[in-house]
Formats: structure tokens, sequence, C-alpha cells
């Protein structure tokens, strides 16, 4: 593997697992030259989720923003899927380590260079609406007509009405700058099992009712690592369970792909916003570090916390 990969993957691995917040002048000039990229290629994009409502908002970047957003839709504006592998291959020509993941959702292109990391989302078109992470329906004649907004200098796109898209994904208080606890009120907008195809939803009745040694499943352990009977673990758009005598909880994941997940017990409550999981993976959850507001203001949640077994 060359070397700007090795360092490429570890940047990406760092900026999801220890995220740190953008140097505002290098991330302008980072999307400036994803635009050129992907300009030249063709490829209609919009600046998306925080990256816009830093742009619609404040004018600017979020200040504890930890990476870009973009999106595009796959069926409009001439995008499908071997534009995006083009657009892929030319990141990787211009210096940029890549990391791709496919889903039934959307086709994710994550790209670092010099530390900074931009999401390319291409959203599968799905009964007139796209998924927006961690699952958040949102309506397809958003993207239809994208606005044009000046930003960094430049000409970017949105979604339109901007405003409307905004609220969709964040809540009514979008334009109310929120920091710590956005992610509990993003999630807690999505219905269980509302991301799930009807193929899944059958399997998911399969797997749970009729197969369960298939499931995955999640141990949660208290801070003394004893498994915690009767705690709710919800993974967001999918389902909830509850933890049996031995701490154990059996899951649905419908495919490998980064989903949020919540443990509640007792007075005890945390949100995991990024964690990739597997069918059939077993995980085990062990409690975060207590911190104060101003510490989860500058961290946020965890991610990728859960181990394997």
């Amino acid at each position: 593997m060359k070397d700007i990969d090795k360092e490429g993957e570890a940047a990406y691995e760092k900026s999801v697992i220890d995220p740190k917040p953008m140097d505002p002048i290098a991330a302008a000039e980072r999307l400036i030259d994803i635009k050129r990229i992907l300009d030249q290629l063709g490829a209609v994009f919009f600046i998306a989720s925080g990256t816009c409502l830093g742009a619609i908002r404040e004018g600017q970047f979020i200040p504890w923003d930890d990476e870009m957003d973009m999106g595009s839709v796959i069926g409009l504006n001439g995008l499908d899927e071997k534009t995006i592998d083009r657009g892929i291959a030319a990141f990787e020509d211009n210096g940029y380590y890549v990391h791709v993941d496919r889903s039934s959702r959307h086709i994710g292109v994550h790209v670092v260079k010099g530390s900074i990391r931009a999401d390319w989302t291409c959203h599968r078109i799905i009964d007139d609406s796209v998924f927006q992470y961690p699952g958040v329906r949102t309506p397809l004649e958003l993207f239809t007509q994208l606005k044009e907004i000046d930003f960094i200098g430049e000409k970017f796109l949105v979604p339109n009405p901007p405003e409307k898209y905004l609220e969709t994904k964040y809540g009514s208080n979008w334009a109310t700058p929120k920091g710590p606890g956005f992610e509990e009120e993003v999630v807690g907008k999505i219905p269980d099992g509302d991301i799930l195809t009807p193929r899944q939803r059958l399997s998911k009745f399969i797997t749970l009712r009729l197969a369960p040694w298939r499931a995955g499943r999640l141990t949660v352990l208290d801070e003394n690592d004893a498994p915690v009977s009767g705690a709710e673990v919800a993974l967001v758009g999918i389902g909830r369970s509850k933890t049996n005598s031995g701490g154990h909880a059996r899951l649905y994941i419908p495919e490998k792909y980064d989903y949020a997940v919540n443990v509640k017990y007792d007075d005890h409550e945390e949100l995991l916003y990024t964690e990739e999981l597997i069918p059939g993976g077993r995980y085990v959850y062990r409690p975060g570090p207590d911190v104060s507001p101003e510490e989860h203001y500058k961290a946020g949640v965890r991610a990728m916390a859960l181990s394997r077994e």
C-alpha cells in the first residue's frame, strides 16, 4: 500500500474516532478544490448537513464542525454510478485518500487530504425521498431545483428552500445554535423501522422471530463491567430491544453500515452517533466517561465506541 494510502487511512479513522474542529481557511481551500474536481466531471452536488447549516445560518463554517458535507442524488441532474466512480478516481488522482461505503440508501465517498475530511453522500431515491444520516427521511422535492448561494467566495448549490431542508434535518429551531445535544434531537425525529426497505422489514421479522441465531447482539456492561439487565438498546431507524439477565440484546442489522445507537438504563443514557455494524455481529457497550457540558460541547458524542466480542 502506498504511503499516502496509509497516511490517509489513518487520518480518516482519526477523523471519525477523535474528530477535531477544522481550520476554516484550510477547509475553504479544500472545499473549493473539491468543487473544481466535481465541476470538471459535471457532477452536480450541493453542500449539505452541517456545512449547509453554517452557510445559511452564519455565512461561514460552524466553528466546531469537524468535516465538510456535500450531497448529490443518484438519478437527478444526470448523476449515475459511473459518474460517481469517475469522481472517486479523480479524487485519487488529485492526491486524496478515498474511503467508499455502499448501502441500500446511498454511496458514501469520504475524502481526506491534509487531515481535512469531506463526505460526498450520493443518495438513492426511495419512495420520493432520500435519507440523511442517521436516517432522516427528506422529501425529494428539496433537491430537484437546487438554489445557488455565495459561500467562501464561490458559488455553491444548496437544497431548495434551504430553510425547509435544515428544518427537516435539525428541527424547527435550526436557526438557533445548539452545540451539544443536537444529535439527540436529530435521532428523536426518526421512527423505528423507517429506513428499512420492504424486504428488510420481512428479513427483520424472520431474523428476530424465527431465526434469532442470525441476529446481531449487543452486550451492555455498566461502569463496573457488570452486565445490565433491562437496558433499552435502540438502533436508530431500525428498532429497539431490551437486554436479558446476561446483558444481551438482540439486534437486527440489515447491512454493513454506520448506525446511531442509543443505550439507556436506570439514570444512564448515551447516544453513540456513528457505529459501523455488520449483520450478525456481536458487540460490547461500556459507558463513556462523565464529561461536563463544556467538554461535551467540544467533543460531541462518542463514535466507533463499541468493541467486538
